[in-house]
């Protein structure tokens, strides 16, 4: 039987530890603060910065263009000798 959904991709969270310049850091702490502020709920920094990247990610078109190109294996070429 074929389903509409297909296998559900694993999306089990990768850990990544990073260093940040302290310039960073504090802006980035900035931000969870006015997050905090804004929404009345507290976001930890690490899971800000996640989605930050995600966003940014995501919003990259020539980023995406050229990642599908990497993604996508190269057309194979027939061999002179069989033509």
């Amino acid at each position: 039987m074929t389903l509409k959904l297909g296998p559900i991709p694993d999306r089990s969270p990768v850990k990544l530890s990073l260093a940040l310049a302290p310039e960073t850091h504090d802006a980035l702490s900035d931000y969870a603060a006015l997050y905090a502020q804004t929404y009345g709920k507290e976001a930890a920094l690490p899971e800000l910065a996640a989605l930050m990247i995600e966003q940014f990610l995501d919003g990259d078109r020539k980023f995406k263009r050229a990642r599908k190109a990497l993604r996508t294996p190269p057309a194979k070429e027939e061999s002179a000798a069989s033509r």
